[in-house]
């Protein structure tokens, strides 16, 4: 029995758990063709595509969408749609039935014959993959008349798939019309294993197309490096060779060409990240294919590992030299900086220097001044001596003025040097009750 008092429910608990069947293929029924559309958005263009959709389901009278969801699948009547929103683009998949009689023999029937021509140019954002797939319930066939009106025979790509019980064509072309094509021979796939195959085909045409994003920004990083590399050089050396007087200058320079690489990092980094991403998704759907070879044709895991390669190891590539440069110049900063404490050390210890032969000069004068003081406090204190035995000698004072003046001067100067000598032990005994040395 279901207890009646549970704990408090995560928030996101039902979000989560029903993540696990977002986005479920559909169980297919060949003859079929399929238009898959792709386009790039940013957050405006994804919000568009959303009251994009929206329009459509209002024409045909048919709930909206709801403001949280990432994925709608409708039946409007001649043909079914599959809507999905991802983080940088989203996907139109059109779906209808087709009369596969003749097929080969004439320019096929696509899925987007039947949807409104003027809704379809308004789909929000940048076209990155349109592709046109066409599912036939014959499993084998004469490629002569397959690629005669469909596809072109000398890049045609073709493997069994679904553990041999289907067959997939393709030339990885775009044609007059935009779109590239493909052709799946379902054979005996099953209905449901038959959506996860058309799933996968779609998202391996996305996931490649999305995965190649990185390459011109790997093109346009590698050449921004190279010019860094060269000037991260340049200063290599400069600095080997610099005055003292240059380190401030050479310093100012190392910064900005610090502040150049990681600017460039910021800026490509997500995207090579995105890419790597895709690429190992890529490699994913091909072996959930599990395809097999045709005689005399490559298969899709072959041309997709021959012609991608290249492209996946300029993003890595790309990506490792901007760590690399990065700690060169981190490496070359510390060293420099280093240097330059090590000026500031030098000039420092010698400003001390300096400040001790002062204050020695300082001390030697102060005990000069001290022995001026010393004399002139005596010389006034006793001329107030002379003035008091004048003055007291009408009441009785027994000596003259200048022989009491005479006498008072040893006193007074030993008096006057003794306070002198005080006061100075109290201004400058340190704290501990140390004399300075």
């Amino acid at each position: 029995m279901t207890p009646k008092i549970q704990p408090a429910m995560h928030p996101q608990r039902v979000a989560l758990h029903n993540e696990i069947h977002a986005r479920p293929p559909e169980a297919l029924t060949a003859p079929l063709a399929i238009a898959h559309c792709v386009t790039v958005c940013d957050a405006a263009a994804r919000e568009a595509s959303r009251m994009h959709l929206a329009a459509l389901l209002r024409d045909h009278h048919l709930p909206q969408p709801d403001a949280q969801s990432g994925h709608v699948r409708t039946d409007l009547g001649p043909y079914r749609l599959r809507w999905e929103m991802h983080t940088e683009f989203v996907t139109w998949t059109f779906t209808r039935a087709i009369d596969a009689t003749g097929f080969g023999e004439r320019e096929p029937t696509t899925a987007l014959e039947v949807v409104p021509q003027d809704w379809l140019q308004g789909l929000p954002g940048q076209c990155l993959v349109n592709l046109h797939l066409w599912v036939l319930p014959t499993k084998k066939s004469d490629s002569t008349s397959l690629v005669k009106h469909v596809l072109r025979e000398d890049t045609l790509i073709a493997s069994t798939v679904a553990d041999g019980l289907g067959e997939v064509y393709s030339d990885f072309a775009i044609h007059a019309d935009g779109f590239s094509r493909m052709v799946l021979l379902a054979g005996s796939v099953a209905h449901r294993r038959l959506g996860r195959l058309v799933q996968r085909l779609l998202e391996l045409d996305t996931y490649r197309m999305a995965a190649l994003l990185g390459l011109p920004a790997a093109r346009q990083a590698s050449a921004e490096l190279a010019s860094a590399e060269r000037e991260l050089a340049e200063l290599a050396e400069s600095i080997r060779s610099a005055r003292s007087e240059d380190e401030t200058l050479l310093l100012d320079r190392l910064t900005k060409l610090a502040g150049q690489v990681e600017s460039q990092y910021a800026a490509t980094h997500s995207r090579f990240s995105a890419s790597a991403a895709y690429f190992e998704l890529v490699d994913k759907r091909i072996a959930e294919l599990a395809e097999s070879r045709l005689a005399g044709l490559q298969t899709i895991g072959e041309f997709m590992g021959r012609r991608l390669t290249p492209a996946r190891s300029t993003c890595a590539w790309a990506t490792r030299r901007q760590d690399a440069l990065s700690q060169r110049v981190s490496r070359i900063s510390n060293l420099l900086r280093t240097r330059v404490e090590i000026e500031q050390q030098h000039g420092s210890q010698a400003l001390l220097v300096a400040m001790n032969n002062r204050q020695g000069m300082q001390l030697k004068l102060q005990s000069t001044v001290e022995g001026l003081s010393v004399a002139a406090a005596t010389y006034y204190v006793v001329g107030l001596v002379s003035y008091a035995t004048k003055a007291l000698q009408p009441w009785g004072w027994p000596f003259s003025p200048e022989a009491s003046s005479a006498a008072a001067i040893p006193l007074v100067l030993i008096a006057s040097w003794w306070l002198l000598r005080r006061l100075h032990r109290r201004v400058f005994t340190e704290p501990d009750g140390k004399q300075p040395s």
